[in-house]
């Protein structure tokens, strides 16, 4: 691969490319099963995207506004999740991914299975919910197992890993009880049970939101905010972080009980500890992003946004956690503050971490192997940079407008005008994307699709997916 002069390249592509030490690429998945989750996820957001301005503009039909929130959660967020955790728990965590079958079969069992249970809660055919939601546990279920038979040969575990480890328990409760709550909508389930389907609604909602999407979230950021500005945390935040994992996920697991058993004082307690937790996670990002030694990148301008909508969210949701925890109007927190939530958190920073993983994982497969023997294009070279900055401030201005928009009740105009730049800053962003892939990836975007159809687990069916660029920590 780089021959004689492998360390010297390695060195050269960990400074001028954004690797940081102590990433193994060589274990990573070939490339078209990440690629494949981010093609088909960019294809849900444009899905949720033009749903939501036609909800905005009109009626459409059935369920619409359940089939648009699990199109943009499930088919946007999680299947990005489910794509990076694939990709990055081997590259982090310095293992082989368990198996590459299961990576390809996770996602089209998700994708056919949300599509199933979005076309039925919009035609209204509830008898056909459970044949997506059985799709979907499966699809999840697979995902769970995979990426958690990879994670468990990393112990010990670090500060990302063990977030990991709850997304994944999360993910594992989440399935089965959105399943049984699309059998629900046409068969009672819970009528002898000692739960309602109301309780199990929150639980399951509480436990998508902020253990399987948030937790991700957290995880993933720290270690991409290190990444990214080069610096680390000080003993202050090492505190924080420490106060952080004693919170959030002993807040999950009360706010969960609490609201699924109809326990407020569990449940406030839960939320207390959950949004403490968060704002300790706050001060640490604020405060690695405030010493970062690089130039502005579009992850960074990002993260910024994601630290201030979460710290905006936290102000706001935590008078109403305190007052009503297990009122389906407080679901999302404060219930003005769903735009901060999920634009703001989970929107803005799948959109940054994306602007690097995507190159990033072409970058390896496409041009790693030539660094050394001919000029090649860095990492953040493979974007247009005008249209990524076209696309941050044009979203950032419609996702302010949305978000302050029922909290200080502007006009029906600027609502609107608000609506049509979030949607025009999301096109360019997934135009960007699509554009990335289909010049730098090969054989394009239809030629990804089809590579994430293949099932081999073989090694040497993955040509060059592997090449020599583990970076030592002491290199």
């Amino acid at each position: 691969m780089f021959g004689t002069n492998g360390t010297a390249v390695r060195a050269e592509l960990r400074d001028m490319n954004g690797i940081p030490g102590g990433l193994r690429t060589d274990q990573q998945p070939p490339m078209a099963i990440p690629l494949g989750h981010f093609v088909l996820a960019l294809g849900f957001l444009v899905v949720g995207v033009v749903g939501g301005t036609a909800m905005a503009v009109g009626t459409l039909p059935g369920y619409s506004s359940l089939a648009h929130l699990h199109v943009l959660l499930v088919g946007w967020i999680a299947v990005t999740i489910m794509g990076a955790m694939t990709q990055f728990v081997p590259v982090w965590s310095g293992v082989t991914i368990h198996s590459k079958r299961l990576a390809i079969a996770q996602l089209w069992l998700v994708t056919v299975g949300l599509a199933a249970f979005a076309a039925a809660l919009l035609a209204g055919v509830l008898e056909w919910l459970p044949v997506g939601g059985a799709l979907l546990l499966a699809g999840i279920w697979l995902f769970v197992y995979n990426v958690g038979r990879t994670l468990a040969r990393a112990r010990p575990f670090d500060f990302t890993e063990r977030h990991f480890a709850v997304a994944l328990a999360s993910f594992a409760l989440v399935a089965p009880l959105g399943a049984l709550l699309a059998v629900d909508f046409t068969t009672p389930v819970f009528d002898s049970l000692a739960v309602t389907r109301f309780g199990v609604h929150l639980s399951h909602a509480t436990l998508a939101l902020f253990g399987a999407l948030l937790a991700t979230v957290v995880g993933a950021l720290f270690q991409l905010a290190k990444m990214f500005t080069q610096a680390e945390p000080d003993r202050y935040s090492e505190r924080l972080l420490t106060l952080e994992q004693l919170c959030v996920p002993a807040g999950i697991v009360a706010l969960v009980l609490g609201r699924g058993l109809a326990l407020e004082a569990l449940a406030r307690v839960g939320a207390v500890a959950f949004l403490l937790g968060l704002a300790a996670f706050v001060i640490v990002i604020v405060r690695l992003l405030a010493g970062a030694t690089v130039e502005r990148s579009p992850m960074l301008a990002r993260y910024w946004v994601v630290a201030a909508a979460l710290a905006a969210w936290i102000a706001l949701t935590a008078p109403t956690w305190w007052a009503e925890p297990t009122a389906y109007q407080s679901l999302f927190g404060h219930p003005d503050a769903r735009q901060l939530l999920l634009f703001g958190v989970f929107g803005f920073v799948v959109i940054g971490s994306l602007y690097h993983i995507v190159p990033f994982i072409i970058w390896i497969e496409h041009y790693s192997d030539r660094l050394g023997f001919e000029q090649v294009p860095m990492i953040d070279d493979l974007y247009d940079d005008r249209l990524e900055r076209a696309d941050f401030w044009i979203t950032l201005v419609g996702f302010g407008g949305l978000s302050a928009a029922p909290l200080i009740e502007l006009p029906a105009a600027a609502v609107t005008a608000s609506s049509v730049l979030a949607t025009l800053g999301v096109g360019l962003f997934v135009a960007n994307m699509l554009l990335t892939i289909h010049r730098h990836g090969p054989e394009g975007i239809a030629g990804v699709l089809a590579s994430a159809l293949e099932s081999s687990d073989d090694p040497a069916s993955t040509g060059g997916s592997e090449p020599d660029v583990d970076v030592s920590p002491d290199q």
